[in-house]
């Protein structure tokens, strides 16, 4: 019985941590979207790997085209400015491991080991190009692996569920 849960509990938490991506977004809820139909995208921090900086600029030009709209030849043509900045950072977790009978049931050791993980930040800022306001912002960060492949498969997962329900439908009221 204990053996069962144990393998349950085990599944459980190896899907919380493949899950561990977290995509946020916000917008201006009296913005009127409708008026935007053309881009234009910009990076506002330069990223240690500029063939990851391409895919993810690629991405958001996709899920960009497949809300309808279109790339503009440069910002004074464009309704709208897409930003985009990354950056990473070193953070550590602590994993704590139980052996032995311990929680009231005979002795028990508890092992914890201190882990420096790379997270990468990717803030996706959309403007009106023409007052120059922030409208929406996307924020994902997640786990940097050291497979590129995996990296631009977490990129391309992190910009789909940003765009998602884009464009927003204005809240009045």
């Amino acid at each position: 019985m204990k053996f069962r849960f144990g393998i349950v509990g085990a599944v459980l938490l190896t899907a919380l941590l493949a899950s561990a991506q977290k995509v946020e977004t916000d917008y201006d809820h009296q913005y009127d979207f409708s008026r935007l139909h053309t881009f234009t995208v910009k990076f506002g921090s330069v990223w240690n790997n500029p063939l990851q900086q391409e895919r993810a600029k690629e991405d958001i030009v996709r899920q960009l085209e497949a809300k309808g709209w279109t790339p503009a030849p440069d910002d004074a043509s464009a309704d709208a400015v897409v930003v985009i900045h990354g950056a990473t950072q070193n953070e550590k977790s602590l994993d704590t491991w139980y052996s032995g009978g311990g929680w009231g049931w005979g002795p028990g050791m508890a092992t914890t080991t201190v882990n420096t993980v790379r997270v990468g930040t990717m803030v996706v800022d959309v403007f009106d190009a023409k007052t120059k306001k922030l409208v929406f912002r996307g924020k994902a960060s997640d786990d940097i692996s050291d497979k590129p492949e995996k990296n631009a498969k977490k990129i391309d997962k992190a910009v789909e569920k940003m765009f998602k329900d884009f464009p927003p439908k204005p809240k009045n009221g």
